[in-house]
């Protein structure tokens, strides 16, 4: 899945694909109930009846059967009190599903590069509902090692740099959310009090990164950082994780730049407007 900027409110309506040979097996209606989505995206993610049937040259009527069955499904939405069309919330779920699949394939050689640089422990994760979920680990190169749970649902989000890399941009009551099963303590370290958490999440949004010192296992010391998309909103996190006894203050300032530098990359790839693209982008390392 290739990031694409998508033209704002203004962008003139391409030509209705009619009658093309490449076409023939194509079968119309579903053709055009995706044009109208593509429609809609392209002018500002609203639009009104007529403007969707002047911009894809569709009758009103064709338009109107169009967009109630989208509807029905979830892929459009009428805006409340407002005669105008908007993208559903199904659209975001398969832009999801799609996006789990591309992340770890895309993050892998990230995580290869961080795992090279730093010689530790490094987890790719992201939002699955109401969940951070692991989706890749690559371990360390160290006799000693940590180990800090496999692929899967992360135990514990408030209490991890990748889980505060990720829920320190998102709003509070979206937080609260996440957190409804409680703010477990599973060391001395481990902020349990809401107010704090959130007041250490502003400490993340501040330096970019979030550091978990000791706040999940005791001797171990994690730093992670937010992957974002073209539209800026966090898709993922990657985090590396070391045994306290390397955790020298160059070493955490290692981990925490090859961190950033690798989000910063990533997120380029996925057209985010304020990191600049990797012209040297780290190859995968062959099986």
């Amino acid at each position: 899945m290739d990031a694409t900027i998508l033209p704002g409110p203004g962008v003139k309506a391409r030509p209705q694909r009619t009658g093309a040979k490449a076409d023939r097996h194509s079968i119309q209606s579903v053709d055009r109930a995706l044009f109208l989505l593509e429609t809609i995206a392209e002018v500002g993610g609203e639009a009104t009846l007529t403007e969707l049937a002047t911009r894809t040259g569709l009758n009103i009527s064709t338009c109107h059967h169009l967009l109630a069955t989208l509807i029905k499904r979830g892929f459009a939405a009428k805006v409340p009190g407002r005669r105008l069309y908007a993208l559903g919330a199904r659209i975001l779920y398969l832009g999801h599903a799609c996006l789990q699949v591309d992340l770890p394939r895309r993050a892998q050689p990230y995580l290869e590069n961080v795992n090279r640089a730093t010689g530790e422990t490094v987890h790719l994760a992201a939002l699955q509902g109401d969940a951070v979920v692991t989706l890749a680990v690559c371990e360390a190169r160290h006799a000693v090692r940590v180990d800090t749970g496999k692929i899967g649902k992360v135990e514990a989000p408030h209490a991890t740099s990748v889980g505060k890399a990720i829920l320190a941009w998102l709003p509070e009551d979206e937080i609260r959310r996440i957190l409804a099963d409680g703010m477990k303590r599973f060391t001395d370290n481990t902020i349990t009090d809401f107010p704090a958490f959130v007041e250490a999440l502003r400490v993340v949004r501040r330096n970019g990164y979030a550091i978990d010192r000791e706040e999940f296992l005791p001797g171990v010391i994690c730093v992670g950082a937010a992957i974002r998309d073209q539209a800026g909103t966090v898709i993922g996190a990657i985090s590396v994780s070391t045994p306290s006894m390397r955790a020298t203050e160059e070493h955490i300032e290692l981990m925490r730049d090859e961190i950033s530098a690798a989000t910063r990359a990533l997120s380029a790839e996925f057209g985010e407007p304020n990191s600049q693209p990797n012209s040297d982008r780290p190859q995968a390392i062959a099986n």
